[in-house]
C-alpha cells in the first residue's frame, strides 16, 4: 500500500478503527469476513474475489492440524476429549428443553412469561429471526409449566395439532381431525377429554413455535382461519383448561392482523423480544462456559458483547461461533484468537457451510444446491424464510442421502424422522453462496417451488392427466434446468409435454380447417371490396357470438322450467336450438320434449322393451312388474301390474317374440311368466331354484330356448324354456372370483358374456349348452363391471363399469379380443349400455343422471352424439324402441323416460307439448334483444293460442 491512501483515510472509508486495519494487513491472524470485505471496499477492490479468497483461507487453516494439548490429547481408547466432551454451546439449533442448564440471559424475560402465563391463557412472542423465541420457550418457559404439547404448524396445522394431542387423548389421529375440522370448538373439548383424570386445577400449555408457518407453508387459507379458530376458542371458552403461547416472527406481524379473532385475543398478550443487554449476553456467554470448567478470554468477551449488542437476530450467529471457537480451544480456555479462526460471528457460520461445500463432489455440491433451495420458503415482502420438505421429495440415491447426512453432521441441517429442514434461519442470512444461489433468479425459483407443488398435487391424484401443466405455464417450467429437477418433477412435465403433442395434433388440425376458413373469407371480403362489407361480416360474427351466449343460458334456464312448465321449456328449448343451432341447445331440446312414465313405487331396475314395438315391460326394486302399451309411445297406457317377486327387487327380460317373460330377484330365485295376454300375465309354474345369492341380471338366448342368468353367488347358470311350464337346468358357469353382474347373448347364440365384480368380462362358448367353455377373459376395467351387450353384427362388445369408462371390444375373434376403444366423461358409476337395432348408435346410462348417445359406427372413433339430462335420480337402465327412433330409460326417481333421439322429432313433440303459445313478455324476459319468432306458430288442436 506504501502509504497511499494512509490507514487514516481507510478507517474513515470503511467506518473501522486504525488498530483494527493495521491488525487485519499485519498477516499474524485471519482478520474476519466483515472486516476484509470492509477493507477491499475501501480500496476500490472485488469484493467477490476476495470473498472467495476468505473462504478459501479459512477452510485451509480450519484443516492444519493442531498441536497437541490437553483439549486435544487422545485418551487409550483413541478418542479424543473434545470428542468425548459435551460442548457447552448449541450452536444453530435452539436450546430444548434438556438444554435447561446451559441456557442462561433470558431469566428476567422467562420469569415475566411465565408471570404473564398465570394472568392470561394467550400469550404471543414476537422478534425478530434469531432474536431466540424458540429457546425462550423450549428451555425457558416449558420447565416452569407442569404439562405442555409443543409444535410446529407445517403445512397442515390442524393436522400437526391432532397429530400431537392423539396420544395424550388416548385416540385416533384421524377422528380428531374430522372433529376440529368440523368445529373448532372440538380443541377446547379434547383438552378437557385429556385433563379428565388430572386434578381440578391441572391445565394444558399448548406451545405452537414458528407460528409463522402457517402463513408460508400452509397454502389453504380455510384451514388456517379454522386453525386460528381453534387456538382462540381454546383459550377463551369459559370452562377453558388450556393456555396458548405462540412464538410468531416480528416480520409477519400484519398476517396476524387479517384474522379478527386473533387481533382481538392479541390486544393485551403481546410480548416483544428484542435484542439481549450487555449484563444478558454476559450471561450467556459465560455462564455455559463455567459449568463446562471452561474460562472465557476478556478480549473474546469484550469483542463478542460490543458486536451483539443491539443486534436482534445474532443469537443464532453468537452461538454457532461460540460452538466453533470452542472446538478450537486451547487448553480450558475459549480464546480470541479461536474465534477469529473459527471466523467470527458472521463468518463462523458461513465457514461451517463452505467447509462443508467444498468437500463434496461437483455432483454432490449441485445436488446440495438443489437442497437448500428447496428448504427455503421466498418471502413475498418478508425474509426468506426456511420450510420443512418430506424425503419423498428428494430422489433416493445414495449420493442425495450422503448430503443430507454431512450437512446433519456440520449442523446445517436436521434429519427428523422422514422430514429434513435447516438448522436455523440465520443459515439463509450468513451464508453468501447460498444467498447468491436465492438472489440470482427468484422467480425461477418460485417456479420451481410451484412445480414440485404441482407435482406432489398430480402424485397424490394417482397422476390424473387433468392435474397436468398445460400451455404457458408448461413451457415456463420447462425453461428450468433439467438437473435442478428431482425424477418425480421430471416425469410430471414429460406426461404434460406428451399430453400437449396430443393436444397439439388436434390443434393443428383445427387450425388447418380454420386457414381454410380464413383463406375463404378472404377471397370474399377482396371480392365485396368495401369496408361496409367487413363491418357487415364483423357484426354478424357479434351477433352470432351473442346468439350462442344467450341461446345457451335460455337451455340452462328451459331445463330449470321443465318440471314446472314443460310448455314453455319446450318453446324455450326450440327456440334457443333456432337461435343458435349447437350441442348444448341440441341436448337442451332433446331432454326437454322426453315423455315420462310414472307410477312405480320404487327405483326402475330393468326395462325390457319388446322387439314388436307395442310392449314395454318395467321392473322396480320393490319386486313388481308393470306392463305398458307404448304403441303411441306418447300416451303409453298401462296394460297390468304383478308382484314378480313378494318383498324382494327384480329383474327382467322378454323373450324374443315378447310372450314369455324371466325374472330374477334378490330372494334368489327365478321365474317365468306367460304374457300371451299381457293384460292378464300368469306364472308357468313355481319358482327356478338354483342360485345362493341375489339374481342379478337374466337374458334370453335369440332363439328364446335358453336363459342365462347371473348371481353374487359368483356364477352364471343355464335353463332350458324350451318348455316354460317344465324349465330345467343345464350348466354352471364358475370362475369369476366376485359377484356375477351382466350376462348376455351374442345375436348367433353361440356365445355368452358375463361381467364381474372381478373387473374381468369372460366370454364363453355355449353351442353346448350342458358342457360350456371359456373362450377369452377380458380384463382394463379398474372397478365392478355392471353392464355388457352385443352389437347387432356380433363384432363389438360394449362393457360399463364403476370405473366410470365405457370400453369397446372387437370380438371379431372370440378367443382373442381386442380393445377399440374408451368411452369417457362420466361424472359417476355406468349402470347399463344397449346398442340400436342398426348397431350404429350406443346408449349409455349413469349414476351421473345422464343418458348419453354415442355414434359408434367406427368402434375405433366414437363420438358423442347427445346427453339427455332430466332424470332426478341414478339412471339404471337403458334401451332402444324397436325401429330405433326412440331411447327409453328406467331411474331410481321411479320414472321412464322415453327420449326422442332426432331434431325433427324434438321439434314435432315441443309443440305438441305446448299448451299455449309463448307470449311476447316470456320472450322478452327470456330473449331479450331478438326479434319476437313463436317457435309453434298454431296451438295444438283443441287449445285456444294465447299472445
Amino acid at each position: 500500500m506504501a502509504g497511499n491512501p494512509t490507514y487514516r483515510d481507510l478507517a474513515k472509508r470503511a467506518h473501522y478503527s486504525l488498530a483494527t486495519l493495521s491488525s487485519a494487513a499485519s498477516g499474524r491472524q485471519l482478520p474476519t469476513l466483515v472486516v476484509t470485505l470492509a477493507y477491499v471496499r475501501a480500496c476500490g477492490g472485488d469484493e467477490e474475489q476476495w470473498a472467495r479468497a476468505w473462504h478459501e483461507t479459512a477452510t485451509q487453516l480450519a484443516a492444519e492440524p493442531r498441536p497437541p494439548s490437553a483439549s486435544t490429547a487422545s485418551d487409550a481408547t483413541g478418542e479424543s476429549e473434545e470428542d468425548a466432551a459435551c460442548p457447552p454451546y448449541v450452536g444453530l439449533a435452539p436450546f430444548q428443553r434438556a438444554d435447561t442448564d446451559c441456557f442462561f440471559g433470558r431469566e428476567r424475560l422467562v420469569a415475566d412469561l411465565a408471570d404473564r402465563l398465570r394472568h392470561g391463557r394467550l400469550l404471543a412472542l414476537f422478534g425478530a429471526s434469531g432474536s431466540g423465541k424458540s429457546s425462550i420457550l423450549r428451555a425457558g418457559l416449558l420447565p416452569l409449566v407442569a404439562e405442555a404439547v409443543v409444535f410446529t404448524p407445517g403445512p397442515h396445522p390442524l393436522e400437526e395439532c391432532v397429530i400431537h394431542l392423539a396420544a395424550l387423548a388416548c385416540d385416533t389421529p384421524g377422528r380428531l381431525l374430522a372433529e376440529l375440522s368440523a368445529d373448532p370448538l372440538n380443541l377446547h373439548r379434547v383438552v378437557r377429554q385429556i385433563l379428565t383424570n388430572r386434578p381440578d386445577d391441572a391445565e394444558l400449555v399448548l406451545v405452537i413455535d414458528q407460528f409463522e408457518e402457517i402463513f408460508t407453508l400452509c397454502t389453504d387459507p380455510d384451514e388456517r382461519t379454522a386453525f386460528i379458530t381453534a387456538l382462540v376458542t381454546a383459550a377463551q371458552a369459559p370452562t377453558s383448561r388450556c393456555r396458548i403461547v405462540l412464538a410468531v416472527r416480528a416480520d409477519f406481524y400484519a398476517h396476524c392482523t387479517r384474522h379478527p379473532d386473533l387481533v382481538d385475543a392479541l390486544r393485551d398478550a403481546q410480548v416483544p423480544v428484542g435484542p439481549m443487554t450487555t449484563g444478558e449476553l454476559r450471561r450467556a456467554v459465560v455462564q455455559p462456559a463455567v459449568r463446562a470448567g471452561l474460562t472465557v478470554e476478556g478480549a473474546l468477551l469484550a469483542h463478542l458483547t460490543a458486536e451483539a449488542k443491539g443486534q436482534p437476530g445474532v443469537l443464532p450467529l453468537l452461538s454457532h461461533a461460540l460452538l466453533e471457537t470452542w472446538h478450537r480451544r486451547r487448553g480450558n480456555a475459549l480464546t480470541f484468537t479461536a474465534f477469529q479462526q473459527a471466523g467470527g460471528i458472521e463468518g463462523a457460520l458461513a465457514q461451517t457451510a463452505e467447509a462443508f461445500y467444498t468437500q463434496l463432489t461437483r455432483h454432490q455440491q449441485g445436488l446440495a444446491r438443489q437442497i437448500f433451495l428447496r428448504l427455503t420458503a421466498l418471502g413475498d415482502g418478508t425474509e426468506d424464510t426456511k420450510r420443512r420438505l418430506v424425503r419423498s421429495e428428494l430422489d433416493d440415491t445414495a449420493d442425495t442421502a450422503l448430503v443430507l447426512e454431512q450437512a446433519a453432521r456440520a449442523r446445517l441441517l436436521t434429519l427428523d424422522d422422514n422430514r429434513v429442514e435447516i438448522a436455523h434461519e440465520a443459515l439463509i442470512r450468513c451464508w453468501p453462496r447460498l444467498t447468491r444461489w436465492l438472489t440470482e433468479d427468484r422467480d425461477r425459483l418460485r417456479e420451481h417451488r410451484r412445480l414440485a407443488e404441482a407435482t406432489e398435487i398430480w402424485e397424490s391424484l394417482d397422476r390424473d392427466p387433468g392435474a397436468l401443466y398445460r400451455g404457458t405455464r408448461l413451457a415456463a417450467a420447462r425453461e428450468l434446468p433439467p438437473t435442478d429437477l428431482t425424477r418425480r418433477e421430471r416425469d410430471f412435465l414429460d406426461a404434460g409435454t406428451a399430453a400437449e403433442i396430443t393436444q397439439a395434433t388436434l390443434v393443428r388440425r383445427r387450425l388447418r380447417r380454420a386457414r381454410q376458413f380464413a383463406v375463404l373469407l378472404v377471397a370474399l371480403l377482396l371480392a365485396a371490396g368495401t369496408a361496409m362489407g367487413y363491418a357487415m361480416h364483423a357484426q354478424n360474427s357479434l351477433r352470432h357470438q351473442r346468439d350462442v351466449i344467450l341461446a345457451q343460458r335460455v337451455a340452462e334456464q328451459a331445463a330449470a322450467l321443465r318440471q314446472d312448465d314443460p310448455s314453455l321449456a319446450a318453446q324455450l328449448s326450440l327456440a334457443a336450438y333456432r337461435l343458435a343451432p349447437d350441442n348444448i341447445t341440441r341436448d337442451g331440446l332433446l331432454s326437454a320434449t322426453a315423455t315420462t312414465l310414472t307410477g312405480s313405487a320404487a327405483g326402475l331396475s330393468t326395462v325390457a322393451p319388446e322387439r314388436g314395438g307395442h310392449t314395454l315391460a318395467t321392473s322396480s326394486y320393490d319386486g313388481t312388474v308393470r306392463l305398458w302399451d307404448i304403441t303411441d309411445p306418447h300416451h303409453p297406457l298401462v296394460l297390468s301390474t304383478f308382484t314378480a317377486h313378494p318383498g324382494a327387487s327384480a329383474v327382467i327380460a322378454l323373450s324374443p317374440v315378447g310372450t314369455t317373460l324371466v325374472s330374477g330377484g334378490s330372494d334368489t330365485t327365478l321365474r317365468l311368466w306367460d304374457l300371451s295376454d299381457p293384460r292378464h300375465p300368469a306364472s308357468y309354474g313355481p319358482a327356478l331354484h338354483g342360485h345362493t345369492q341375489y339374481v342379478y341380471s337374466v337374458a334370453f338366448s335369440p332363439d328364446g330356448k335358453t336363459v342365462a342368468s347371473g348371481s353374487y353367488d359368483h356364477t352364471v347358470r343355464l335353463w332350458d324354456v324350451t318348455a316354460p311350464h317344465h324349465p330345467a337346468p343345464l350348466a354352471a358357469l364358475t370362475g369369476h372370483t366376485l359377484n356375477v353382474k351382466p350376462v348376455a347373448f351374442s345375436p348367433h347364440g353361440r356365445i355368452l358374456a358375463s361381467g364381474s365384480d372381478d373387473h374381468t368380462i369372460r366370454l364363453w362358448n355355449v353351442t353346448d349348452l350342458r358342457h360350456p367353455t371359456l373362450l377369452a377373459t377380458l380384463t382394463g376395467h379398474k372397478d365392478f363391471v355392471d353392464t355388457l351387450a352385443f352389437s347387432p353384427d356380433g363384432r363389438t362388445l360394449a362393457t360399463g363399469s364403476d370405473d366410470r369408462t365405457v370400453r369397446l371390444w372387437n370380438i371379431t375373434d372370440p378367443r382373442h379380443p381386442t380393445l377399440s376403444a374408451i368411452l369417457t366423461g362420466y361424472a359417476d358409476v355406468v349402470t347399463h349400455v344397449a346398442f340400436s337395432p342398426d348397431g350404429r348408435t350406443l346408449a349409455t346410462g349413469s349414476y351421473d343422471r345422464t343418458v348419453r348417445l354415442w355414434n359408434v359406427a367406427d368402434p375405433h372413433g366414437p363420438a358423442l352424439l347427445a346427453t339427455f339430462t332430466g332424470d332426478t335420480g341414478a339412471v339404471q337402465s337403458v334401451a332402444f324402441t324397436a325401429d330405433g327412433t326412440r331411447v327409453i330409460s328406467g331411474s331410481a326417481d321411479r320414472t321412464v323416460q322415453i327420449w326422442e333421439t332426432t331434431v325433427p322429432a324434438a321439434t314435432a313433440r315441443a309443440c305438441a307439448l305446448s299448451r299455449h303459445k309463448i307470449t311476447t313478455a316470456q320472450w322478452r324476459r327470456y330473449l331479450p334483444g331478438t326479434d319476437y319468432r313463436p317457435p309453434c306458430l298454431t296451438s295444438p288442436p283443441g287449445r285456444r293460442a294465447t299472445d
